[in-house]
């Protein structure tokens, strides 16, 4: 019986490695002229949705771990749990910068979005060294602005191309990169 067992675990083991190896190559049927899962009509759709979560990750990031913290007086010298507030800052501020870089080449695949958010580009890029100032506490009251104005933006040139933009609250492991 346990020859049986052998055998068998063998036999379905082989069959499981070469199946795969049976399937022909996926790469063939979309450079032969048939239609792809990814026509630039899906591509197009493909950028919406991708430009709305990603902005939408960052917008979440910004206001959860950026604005709510800042308005509730946890940026001040005095306040109780600065230091961890702040370093949270720093990597909701880098994580937004992250997915707002992201969220703008998704835009390249929709015309109409990328018309939108070509003149944010800018913007974000003016966003990736307000995390480490962030983190130390330098300038709060301006960097939280920008942060603001950036996702402000962003969001508008998302409605503006049929793409509403809802805030999407990350985890603390998503913000460090886990």
């Amino acid at each position: 019986m346990p020859l049986r067992r052998a055998l068998t675990a063998l036999l379905l083991s082989g069959v499981l490695l070469l199946v795969p190896a049976c399937g022909g190559d996926s790469g063939d049927t979309a450079s032969g002229g048939t239609a792809s899962p990814t026509s630039s009509v899906q591509k197009q759709k493909l950028a919406k949705t991708r430009f709305v979560a990603n902005a939408g990750l960052a917008a979440g990031a910004t206001y959860q771990w950026i604005v709510k913290p800042y308005r509730e007086g946890k940026f001040e010298k005095e306040a109780d749990g600065r230091k961890l507030t702040l370093v949270k800052a720093g990597l909701a501020g880098a994580f937004a910068y992250n997915r707002l870089k992201a969220a703008a080449e998704n835009a390249k695949g929709d015309p109409t979005l990328s018309k939108l958010v070509a003149p944010l580009t800018a913007g974000i890029d003016s966003l990736k060294d307000l995390p480490a100032k962030l983190r130390s506490g330098q300038g709060t009251d301006d960097i939280v602005g920008t942060f603001q104005d950036t996702i402000s933006g962003v969001k508008s040139a998302g409605e503006g191309a049929g793409a509403k933009v809802t805030d999407k609250v990350p985890s603390l492991s998503q913000l460090s990169g886990g």
